[in-house]
């Protein structure tokens, strides 16, 4: 299946994956300019009004660049909805992407046919996160355009499956737009993602530690000091399996290798200092690629090290 047009802005076939709290407007913006999809969740933008502004900025800075560098112009965006029950602000934050007309929507935590043809009627395309088969037929079947194999080692919310089993299972039946999300940091690691018959990359984890992300310091570097083995696996702080950078974890005064199973989305516990943390702020979500990222940089200098690396990957295989 050939895909669609507004992927041929790409200078790497590399989607940046919507980070909670840490994607907004500066992070998009750069990735985009940089030659890479840029995305974030709708829920960052907070209050529910900020979201028509975000795009606003967005939509000008691109057509901005756009004019100025017509030989180089700005890769598209994608704006995150979770499509869960849960989020009371779906129905509207769609009507202010259809404002918009926003390129890409990528669909989180359930499919919904109305929202894939809703998006198709401003022209837009939807893709889907999943973590097994099973869920990709139900998204496709829903209508969804592409989807976003969730592999393990992925960052944030993340699936248990091998990339290997993961996407050779979809690709049986599934011709059309396949990004595939676990553990990717390297040019090498997104020519191994096409290799394995996904069309792009979906990164995220190192692009946290990057200047225009919306995290703070204390993070930035977590990432650029953590091993693969940082990283811990539990249910306890959303009640859905995703993967945290382990020194969170104990900065919180938890125990990171004794975690029990749950869902204690609004817990308050205890940080040893007698101050009070929250999960959504407090323990940081992460993938096993960290390991490759070795300082703290602007996005333009973090794509063009994957550029290099990819093009010498290619040159190594003789491609």
């Amino acid at each position: 299946m050939t895909l669609p047009v507004l992927f041929d802005r790409l200078r790497l076939p590399v989607i940046g994956s919507p980070l909670f709290i840490i994607s907004g407007p500066e992070l998009v913006i750069a990735q985009c300019k940089a030659g890479i999809v840029g995305a974030f969740p709708a829920l960052n933008a907070r209050p529910a009004a900020m979201l028509d502004e975000w795009l606003h900025r967005i939509t000008e800075e691109l057509a901005a660049h756009n004019r100025d560098h017509p030989d180089r112009p700005a890769a598209p965006f994608a704006v995150n909805q979770i499509v869960h029950r849960s989020n009371d602000r779906l129905e509207a934050d769609l009507e202010t992407c259809a404002k918009w007309q926003v390129p890409i929507v990528i669909t989180s935590l359930g499919a919904r046919e109305d929202l894939n043809h809703a998006v198709h009627g401003w022209g837009g395309i939807t893709l889907h996160d999943v973590i097994d088969d099973r869920f990709a037929r139900k998204a496709v079947e829903k209508g969804a355009d592409g989807l976003i194999a969730v592999a393990a080692g992925a960052g944030g919310h993340a699936g248990r499956l091998s990339p290997f089993a993961l996407v050779q299972e979809i690709r049986q039946w599934f011709d059309g737009p396949l990004a595939l999300s676990g553990s990717i940091a390297t040019g090498g690691a997104i020519l191994a993602a096409q290799a394995l018959g996904a069309d792009f990359a979906y990164i995220g984890s190192s692009f946290i530690a990057t200047t225009e992300a919306n995290a703070i310091e204390g993070y930035k570097q977590a990432v650029v000091e953590g091993r693969a083995a940082d990283i811990v696996y539990s249910s306890l702080f959303t009640g859905v399996h995703g993967n945290y950078l382990r020194g969170s974890i104990t900065a919180a005064g938890l125990d990171p290798d004794a975690l029990p199973e749950g869902d204690l989305k609004t817990m308050d516990f205890g940080t040893g200092n007698g101050a009070k943390a929250k999960a959504w702020r407090d323990i940081w979500g992460s993938g096993q690629g960290i390991g490759a990222v070795d300082a703290v940089e602007p996005v333009a200098d973090r794509v063009a090290r994957l550029e290099r690396e990819y093009r010498a990957a290619r040159v190594r295989i003789g491609l």
